[in-house]
């Protein structure tokens, strides 16, 4: 049996915090920015954790 692959795209996307959740980047921060105000970018520019009705969908693309 070969080994499962992992997800390319989800590795490249989420990173896994010291105490087993998932970090992922805010959406809509990488053009068409003159149109967003200031706070709507700066807000935009923190990382947050993945939510918990995507944690399951996420660590199965992660799995190796």
């Amino acid at each position: 049996m070969p080994k499962m692959k992992t997800k390319g795209s989800a590795k490249k996307r989420f990173k896994f915090t010291g105490t087993g959740k998932i970090k992922r980047k805010h959406a809509f921060k990488s053009h068409i920015l003159t149109k967003k105000g200031t706070k709507q970018k700066r807000n935009l520019t923190h990382s947050t954790t993945v939510d918990k009705t995507n944690v399951a969908s996420v660590k199965r693309q992660l799995r190796a």
